[in-house]
């Protein structure tokens, strides 16, 4: 299975439309136009198809925890146990 099958598939799963998705990646500020996001869902053969890369894939993961779950919060800081 490739990047672009996953992309697809997680598209359908989530409904998400083509602004969805670049709203999800700017979440972890990683911009993407619309051209790019159709080349990806294009099917194999087309001529502008483009393979959906590891990074396209793993910024999108990354965002869609955050548009999941919200930003992460920080860890409080260790008090100082001698003092």
């Amino acid at each position: 299975m490739s990047n672009n099958d996953i992309m697809k598939k997680l598209r359908v799963a989530m409904k998400f439309t083509d602004d969805d998705i670049i709203k999800v990646l700017a979440l972890v500020n990683f911009r993407i136009t619309k051209a790019e996001i159709g080349a990806i869902f294009r099917a194999d053969d087309h001529p502008n198809f483009k393979p959906c890369g590891d990074q396209i894939l793993r910024n999108f993961l990354n965002g869609l925890i955050i548009y999941k779950r919200g930003p992460r919060e920080p860890k409080p800081k260790a008090e100082n146990k001698g003092e």
